[in-house]
């Protein structure tokens, strides 16, 4: 059972592998983070930016999990609007923490 509870049968066979990736990655935790963004963005990405978010995924968990939490900085090559767009699908507004 992979988590995911998004179908991928309207995607094309390049996005079908992407949202697997995402949520078969070696660590349950990244599983959560990138499949759950997997699942509500995957469709959305242009395949430039779709690019980008295969390149990101080759990071190990460790790392990556590292950077998205802040206790190592980005390398700037993974610094991308991508990876910020990772971070904010988990970061709740201001006005919803007063």
């Amino acid at each position: 059972m992979s988590g995911s509870n998004r179908s991928s049968i309207d995607l094309d066979s390049r996005r079908r592998k992407v949202l697997f990736r995402s949520w078969h990655r070696g660590t349950r935790e990244m599983d959560l983070v990138l499949g759950r963004f997997a699942d509500a963005e995957i469709d959305k990405l242009t395949d430039d930016e779709l690019t980008i978010y295969e390149h990101l995924i080759d990071a190990p968990d460790r790392q990556l999990f590292s950077w998205l939490t802040g206790t190592e900085e980005t390398p700037e090559e993974y610094d991308t609007d991508i990876f910020a767009r990772i971070r904010d699908f988990y970061t709740l507004p201001e006005e919803k923490l007063s």
